[in-house]
Formats: structure tokens, C-alpha cells, sequence
């Protein structure tokens, strides 16, 4: 231990010695070092810690898919989740769950809360327990019960202010009174990540029952719904595909579904990480060779140094100390100032953790889970011993090689001699050097070519414009637009919200419509084509919106044949839909599409009257289905995306659009305001945050090389 301790004060005299070069080294190494704390943070959140539920590795999601008619992921139905109850054989918990968007009203201002109308199982799976009263109830899945609302501790403080007499209150969410009948403990979170659904939502901070009627098993096509499911013991998650494969085999041929139509079980944690896993295998790979470089780059400043110390190790020779004790000395000093590179590293990771949240990529879930944890301080310290030793092998091999007497004949205080290794010396720093350049060049190379694929992807056209247009969501959710049998609520309230805000100073246009583009939202269903009989085994899936009169003028969708929606398309005319030039194409690429017919319901044929331009509905990377658009006054939504096209600077004008709409109704929510082109920007955080990432690693490296 002694000689341990001599050696580290010696190490430390001589690093204090060389401040300059200590301080270029330590640099170099908390960069090299920090990036690969960083990085490992996000894995250990993302691939190795699991996830907050009691036995994760046993949850799982279950999900239909027809590639073949390209839905490679899609909701369950009712109907499809009573089949795999009854018939499945590795399932010892399973949950039927569908989102919602709530609207609280009876406050000074009404609230959107993101939650879930469920059976009862599912917070007992996920392992939620009640702070104030309880869960929802297994009799709760059965009809006849009155409402109930569960709420997440964060809501309960947020929006009650934590009252403690919170439980059996009524609240009013969507028009409807519901009582609450608990709060959950801190700390319990579901997320879009966690269930995905077809609106997309952040946490769920509401839970209501989701009752099943006698007839339920009838309802097959709702196809709006998440299976959520705990896997029995020592089943594997590869089981239970083999059993759901005969399921998935049995409904295909009831309901006559597509030959490629089959479900998938995934477990919860695959879920969870999705695609994000390649990307960060990449960047843990790509942070390596930036480590890689920068030890290089050390070892050889380490070995310019080494030269001026060949006297003092010659010295240290001939008064008797052997390779043994050279060798520990010059490790210590390299593991120490590997530590320090370390310890700076920390601080360089910090920053990377905050940047990247700033940064918001959109594409790491769980992201406020990454943090310097115990696992990254572990790591942090094997990497910055382990980068101690590597870098310290050349000057190690370049002292035990030092000819003695070459060195004690050498001549100036330093021993500028190369001690009978000259052309050795020089080949090990020029192999260096070519590593360090061959490692950047990969790099480089492959940032450039992500780069450039960027580059490529923010020029594809979106199929519209995005200048000066502000958008935001509109939910109609309060009683009186919920009869299902009078639309008329809805459509007042949408025609006033429309001719109120065109009347606005600096308004140019403005429309409605169910999903806006590059917002995630989907929709799409089956439709039958005039003239066309699909093969057998096959079906046909468009994409459906709703659009109003305008929309298509406001976001400048390009008319290549007929006309748009008119005021005369109500309700009480014939029905009319409006297709995408891809639709149009696929069946009549000879023809004219106009006046040609669609079926959704088989006995109500509805007549194409107009073709648009293909828009980039889920991303500028992705190639949607054929699209058809419905007009919102024959086919009403209680919710819908309203834009609005100004003459100038577009989110100046948002104050005055909201205050017009609560003018029309003031328990109305309006939310989500961002302009088009922030989701346009935000649609590409994936791609840029790669670009970035990859790109700095890159420059870094090449700075590295240089120096």
C-alpha cells in the first residue's frame, strides 16, 4: 500500500509538472469519455433497466397486422379481444383498453386530460395502487354500473389543488358526471410509449371502466382498441405467438380477413424501445470509435513526452528498479489520467444528457428517466480505467525497450536521443496517427452520408404549405354533441367556429379536418372500389379524413381534377368524397375518376367529385396509404384539427382564434397550438438529432486526429 501511495504522489508531482499537457489530455478524454457516459445512459434507461411494473418481462401488448395491405401495426377490436380471452392459453391477465381525450368542464376554463376508458385488470397489471380510495372494480367491466374516475396523483394536485375530500365527488368529463373514486400513488405513469394509441397522447392521467356488453364479441370492426396482457409463468413470449398464430388463423377465416391478416405479441419492453435500439447501437458504436481516437491521440502525446523522459527511466535502470515497478509507476500515471478524464466526463455527460433533452428528438422514449445513475457511475469509472491502460501501453512498451547505455551516453538534459529506437519509435506514433485518421474517416464518411440523406428529406415536397399557417385542436366534447342520432350541435358549432374565424384581421383562410398531417394522428378503414374486385385474400385499406370546405384552400392542397367540398355538400345531399391522386392513379390510370363511386356501407354508394394532390400524412419519409376525404358536414366529429392560413407572422394570431372559439362555446378545449411549419420541424427531430449526433462525433474525431 505504501508503494501504491508513492506511486500516485509521484504521479501526481509529474502531471502538476506537465499542467499544459495534463490539461490537453483530460480534455480529450472527458470528451471521448462523456459521450460514451451519455450515450450509455440513454441504453441503460431504454435496454437494460426495466420497465416500472411488477414482473415486466411478462407484460406484453397484442396487435393485428396485414402486410400485405401495408398495416403493420393496428388496433384490436372487441370482438377480437373476446376470441384470444376464450381461446388463448398463455395469458393469465389480459385488459381491453382504449384512449381518450377527457374534457373537464364546470371550472373557470375547461381542461383536456389524455386517459383511458379500461377494464378493471389493467392498473392491477401494471401494478398502480390507490393514495385515496381505490381501483377500478371487476364488476366495473359490466354494463349498468354509473361512471367512475380514477385519477393519477399528478392531475389530483395539478388541476384539485390535492384535496383530500376529493373521493366521491363529482366531476364533469365530456358532458357526463363521473364520480371519483380514487387517486393513484405517486409514481405510477402510463404512457404513449408504453400503450400506444391512435390519438397521440404524453401520460394518462384519467382511468374510467370500459364496460362490455352481452353482445360485445359482435363488434369486429371498432378496430380502436390496445390488448394489454401478463404472460403466465415460464411462457415465453415466443409461446404465446405460436398460440395466438392458431387465433389470429381461426378469425382470419370467420371474418373473411385479408390472407397476410395475423397478430403479433410483443412484449412490453420491445415495445417500449421499438426502433430506437438500431439508432443507439449505432451511436454506442460511434461514441466507441471517438474513445478509440482520443486514446490514440493520448498515447501519442504520451509517447512525444516519453522521449524527453528516456534519461530518467535509464537512470531509474541502472539504479536497480526493474521492468515491474517501471511499468507501475507509468500505468499509474496513465490510470490517473484516465480517472481525471473520467471525472470530467461526468460533467461533459451531464450537459449531453440536458442538451439532448432540449433537444427533444422525439424518437427516445423515456426520456426523463435518463440521468447519471449508479449503473453510469460504474461504468463510467471501467471505462476511464480501462481507457487509462490502453493509452498507456505505447509508453510502457517505449520505456521497457529503452537501450541503457545509448541513453546514458546521450548528451542534454532531456535525452533527446532515440535510444537506438528511432525507426521503432516513429512506427509505432505513425501507426497511431493512421488510426486515428482511418477511425475519423468512418466516421465522417458515415455522418456525411446521413447528413446528406437530411438534406435530401427536408427538400422532399409535403404535398402543402407550410408557411404562415397556425393550427391547433378543437374538442366539441360536451353533452349536447354527443347524440348520435342529431348532428346539428356539431355542425353549428364548426360552421360558426369557421365563419367567426375568417372574419378575423389577417386571416387569409381556414379549415377543418380529423387528422392533420404530421401530427401522428391515423385513421383508416375498409372501402369497396367501382369496377374493382380485389383477389382473393386480399382487402382493400384507405386512409379517412374529414375535411371542411375550405381546408384544402388553406393548406393549399393542389386540386388536379373536379372540385372541392362545397356548403351545398350537407347532411340531407347525396354523399361525396374526395380522393388523392394516388387513388386515382392506382384505378384509373387511363380514366377520369370523377363521378366513379365508392361503398363503405354497401347500400350507400358515394360519388367522387374531386382528386388532390398526395400529402405526406405521416412524415416526409413515409409513403401513406391512398387517401379519401369525407366532408365534415355529412360525416360531423366531435373533435377536429382547425388551421388557419394568415397574411403575416401565423402564432401572432393565436390569441385572437381561441378567444373567437370560446366566443361560440366557452367549454370547448382548444389545445395543441403550434404553427405548421414547428410540426414540420418537429416531424424531423429523429432524423436531426442522428445528424447531429453523429455529425459532432465526427468533428470532434477529425479535431482529435489533427491536433
Amino acid at each position: 500500500m505504501h508503494t501504491l501511495f508513492q506511486d500516485l504522489r509521484y504521479a501526481l508531482r509529474m502531471l502538476r509538472k506537465n499542467s499544459l499537457l495534463t490539461a490537453v489530455i483530460v480534455a480529450s478524454l472527458a470528451v471521448g469519455i462523456g459521450a460514451n457516459s451519455a450515450i450509455f445512459s440513454v441504453v441503460d434507461s431504454l435496454l437494460l433497466r426495466p420497465l416500472p411494473y411488477p414482473q415486466p418481462d411478462r407484460l406484453a401488448a397484442v396487435w393485428l397486422h396485414s402486410p400485405a395491405i401495408g398495416i403493420l401495426r393496428d388496433w384490436p377490436s372487441p370482438g377480437q379481444y373476446i376470441d384470444i380471452q376464450n381461446e388463448n392459453h398463455s395469458f393469465e391477465q389480459m385488459a381491453l383498453a382504449q384512449s381518450r381525450t377527457f374534457v373537464l368542464t364546470g371550472r373557470d376554463q375547461p381542461e383536456r386530460i389524455f386517459g383511458a376508458r379500461t377494464q378493471s385488470t389493467l392498473l392491477e397489471m401494471l401494478g398502480a395502487k390507490p393514495l385515496l380510495g381505490r381501483l377500478l372494480l371487476p364488476e366495473e367491466d359490466k354494463p349498468g354500473k354509473p361512471d367512475v374516475a380514477i385519477l393519477t396523483e399528478r392531475v389530483w394536485k395539478r388541476l384539485f389543488n390535492a384535496d383530500p375530500a376529493i373521493i366521491g365527488k363529482t366531476i364533469v368529463l365530456n358532458g357526463n358526471p363521473f364520480i371519483v373514486a380514487g387517486v393513484l400513488q405517486n409514481g405510477f405513469a402510463l404512457t404513449n410509449e408504453v400503450m400506444p394509441s391512435e390519438t397521440p397522447m404524453d401520460k394518462m392521467d384519467i382511468f374510467a371502466p370500459l364496460p362490455l356488453a352481452a353482445d360485445a364479441a359482435k363488434n369486429r370492426g371498432d378496430e380502436n382498441y390496445n390488448i394489454m396482457v401478463r404472460l403466465k409463468p415460464r411462457v415465453s413470449v415466443k409461446q404465446a405467438q405460436a398460440d395466438i398464430d392458431i387465433i389470429a388463423s381461426r378469425i382470419r377465416e370467420k371474418d373473411k380477413r385479408d390472407a397476410s391478416f395475423g397478430m403479433h405479441v410483443v412484449g412490453l419492453q420491445e415495445q417500449v424501445v421499438g426502433d430506437v435500439r438500431r439508432a443507439l447501437l449505432v451511436l454506442l458504436g460511434s461514441v466507441g470509435l471517438v474513445l478509440l481516437i482520443a486514446c490514440a491521440n493520448v498515447a501519442n502525446l504520451l509517447l512525444t513526452r516519453a522521449a524527453g523522459r528516456e534519461k530518467e527511466v535509464a537512470i531509474r535502470t541502472a539504479l536497480g528498479a526493474g521492468w515491474q515497478q517501471l511499468a507501475r509507476q507509468l500505468l499509474t500515471e496513465s490510470v490517473l489520467l484516465g480517472l481525471l478524464g473520467g471525472g470530467a466526463g461526468l460533467l461533459v455527460a451531464q450537459l449531453s444528457i440536458y442538451v439532448v433533452r432540449s433537444m427533444n428528438p422525439g424518437n427516445i422514449p423515456r426520456l426523463e428517466d435518463i440521468a447519471i445513475n449508479s449503473a453510469v457511475l460504474v461504468f463510467t469509472f471501467g471505462v476511464s480505467l480501462a481507457t487509462g491502460i490502453l493509452f498507456g501501453v505505447a509508453p510502457l512498451w517505449r520505456a521497457i525497450k529503452v537501450d541503457l547505455n545509448t541513453s546514458l551516453k546521450a548528451g542534454g538534459r532531456s535525452g533527446q536521443s532515440d535510444g537506438g529506437l528511432h525507426i521503432r519509435r516513429h512506427s509505432l506514433r505513425g501507426l497511431l496517427v493512421v488510426s486515428e485518421l482511418t477511425l475519423s474517416l468512418m466516421l465522417l464518411i458515415g455522418a456525411g452520408l446521413l447528413i446528406r440523406s437530411f438534406v435530401r428529406l427536408q427538400s422532399v415536397p409535403p404535398g402543402f404549405t407550410t408557411d404562415h399557417v397556425l393550427t391547433m385542436e378543437v374538442a366539441a366534447a360536451g353533452k349536447k354533441y354527443q347524440d348520435d342520432k342529431n348532428d346539428k350541435p356539431i355542425i353549428n358549432f364548426y360552421n360558426e367556429v369557421e365563419n367567426g374565424v375568417a372574419h378575423l384581421p389577417g386571416v387569409v383562410g381556414e379549415g377543418l379536418v380529423s387528422a392533420l398531417p404530421l401530427t401522428g394522428e391515423v385513421g383508416w378503414g375498409g372501402i369497396k372500389v367501382e369496377g374493382y374486385t380485389p383477389p382473393s385474400g386480399q382487402e382493400l385499406q384507405v386512409d379517412y379524413r374529414l375535411a371542411s370546405t375550405d381546408y384544402f384552400r388553406t393548406m393549399e392542397i393542389p386540386l388536379r381534377k373536379g372540385r372541392f367540398f362545397t356548403e351545398d355538400d350537407t347532411a340531407d345531399k347525396p354523399q361525396v368524397v374526395i380522393i388523392d391522386e394516388k387513388f386515382a392513379q392506382r384505378f384509373w390510370p387511363d380514366g377520369d375518376a370523377i363521378g366513379k363511386h365508392l361503398w363503405f356501407n354497401p347500400k350507400k354508394p358515394i360519388t367522387i367529385v374531386g382528386v388532390v394532390g398526395v400529402v405526406k400524412q405521416y412524415g416526409l419519409e413515409t409513403d401513406g396509404k391512398i387517401a379519401t376525404y369525407f366532408p365534415q358536414q355529412q360525416r360531423p366529429d366531435q373533435r377536429m384539427f382547425l388551421a388557419v392560413r394568415t397574411s403575416s407572422e401565423a402564432a401572432g394570431l393565436s390569441s385572437a382564434v381561441v378567444n373567437r372559439i370560446h366566443a361560440v362555446d366557452p367549454d370547448v378545449v382548444v389545445y395543441g397550438i403550434r404553427t405548421m411549419q414547428d410540426r414540420l420541424h418537429d416531424s424531423l427531430a429523429r432524423q436531426r438529432f442522428s445528424s447531429t449526433m453523429l455529425g459532432a462525433f465526427a468533428v470532434f474525431a477529425l479535431l482529435l486526429a489533427a491536433a
